[in-house]
């Protein structure tokens, strides 16, 4: 069963965290910062690139690489096509994963590597690969690793993850939020560089004066009936997450949750936009996962057994409810088979801005889940 009393106790939050999660999404504005310090001072700042690339490649490991594959693409759109170059191997561990560029890849292309760790040989071997192709080659890694070097003797640009203390003594975990940000600010600032999307220093400013406001809102002081975050770990506790996403910002945002949900609770989610949701998930909430499918039964023992699994709808969304929008379709199909439903909107502002802050909560939420559920 959910603890709440756990929920609701700071120093009980703080013992029950011993890899840091709820630490690095509270210090997530202060993360964003020193990564754009970090950025600065290699020299991101006095890059002059001659004209956009013609393809973006993305390389690195684990959930972190994936969504900042994810949210650049989304935010570049049509400008330049991002790519994620998804690592082979026989494991995923460091020392098995091995990454290629497509045949095509040239002098025209943009390798980006953002790795937590920085000792995969994959990675320093196709720093090497692209140097030999004529890719431009940018990293973003922890300082002092073999892949500082390789790209070093890339001739590329290499920036210093941003990292804290307490990080050093644990392996990190890729889809903590302190990771996620600061892999994504350097990369979003060399983005900026080249045309491919807006980011420039007070947008990232503004990224950090939103994740800061987050977790005001969401921090462990914070009461669970006030605290949209862990509102929504309740409500999440005992149920499907089935995540729908609408408008282009919320998709990634989305993905993003059902793998933090996977990786730090330890919990399956299926995710889907809308309008294409209500038609891809209409025969699972119609299904044995409906609240409607199987009603609580009255003598079910609550202390040994365990409450059957239905699903809850969460809707993310990027966009005001008013104009045209999916929102009311999925809401009616939700209640018509007794399917709770949980919503999630950022307050108004650019859209990585608004992105931050769907990212933020559900990062805050998986973290309190992961805690409440002893994972």
């Amino acid at each position: 069963m959910l603890d709440e009393s756990l929920l609701d106790t700071p120093e009980a939050l703080s013992e029950a965290d011993r890899r840091g999660l709820l630490r690095g999404a509270a210090e997530a504005g202060a993360r964003v910062r020193t990564a754009a310090r970090h950025a600065v001072e290699a020299g991101v700042n006095d890059l002059k690139p001659d004209g956009r690339p013609r393809a973006v490649l993305i390389a690195g490991p684990g959930a972190a690489a994936t969504c900042a594959a994810d949210l650049l693409g989304t935010l570049a759109g049509a400008g330049s096509p991002v790519t994620r170059l998804a690592p082979t191997g026989v494991a995923p561990a460091a020392g098995a994963l091995r990454w290629e560029l497509p045949g095509w890849a040239g002098s025209v292309d943009l390798l980006l590597i953002a790795t937590p760790d920085g000792t995969e040989p994959g990675l320093s071997l196709l720093a090497d690969q692209a140097y030999r192709r004529g890719c431009t080659v940018v990293a973003v890694a922890p300082a002092r690793t073999p892949l500082s070097e390789a790209v070093e003797g890339a001739h590329g640009l290499f920036v210093p993850m941003a990292t804290a203390p307490y990080e050093q003594a644990t392996p990190l975990t890729a889809s903590a939020p302190g990771v996620l940000w600061a892999l994504l600010t350097p990369l979003l600032a060399i983005l900026d560089r080249t045309g491919l999307l807006t980011a420039p220093p007070d947008t990232l400013e503004k990224i950090a004066d939103r994740l800061d406001h987050i977790a005001e809102r969401c921090g462990p002081a914070i009461a669970t009936y006030s605290n949209p975050a862990k509102t929504l770990a309740s409500e999440l506790f005992d149920a499907l997450p089935v995540i729908w996403t609408e408008g282009t910002s919320a998709g990634p945002a989305g993905r993003r949750f059902a793998a933090a949900l996977a990786e730090l609770s330890g919990r399956p989610a299926v995710v889907s936009e809308l309008p294409e949701a209500l038609d891809a998930h209409s025969t699972l909430l119609a299904g044995p996962l409906a609240a409607s499918a199987d009603p609580d039964d009255f003598f079910r023992d609550r202390v040994e057994e365990a409450p059957a699994l239905h699903a809850r709808v969460v809707l993310l969304r990027d966009r005001p409810i008013g104009g045209l929008s999916a929102a009311p379709a999925a809401r009616d199909l939700a209640l018509s088979h007794d399917t709770p439903i949980s919503e999630l909107e950022p307050e108004s502002g650019g859209e990585i801005e608004t992105l931050a802050e769907l990212i933020a909560v559900t990062d805050f939420a998986a973290v309190y889940l992961a805690l409440a559920s002893g994972a």
